[in-house]
């Protein structure tokens, strides 16, 4: 049996269109029964929130604002 240094080492040193697959596939091993659920259900919360923008309901935050407020709040813990 292949120690992990060993499996990492192979597997970095694939090409890059195998390393996603692998990738993909060890992915695929981590998810539970539930997940084809779970994905439905965030794919409706993503079409839910993209017409709640698109319909003007919300104001779009741009990224960088949201991580500027969330590193000043962890800045005052």
């Amino acid at each position: 049996m292949s120690t992990y240094e060993e499996i990492i080492s192979v597997a970095l040193a694939l090409p890059p269109g195998a390393r996603a697959m692998l990738a993909e596939h060890l992915l695929d091993g981590l998810n539970g029964e539930d997940q084809d659920r779970i994905d439905a259900l965030w794919a409706d919360e993503i079409e839910r929130r993209i017409r709640e923008v698109d319909e003007g309901k919300v104001t779009p935050v741009p990224g960088d604002q949201v991580m500027d407020r969330l590193r000043s709040r962890r800045s005052r813990k």
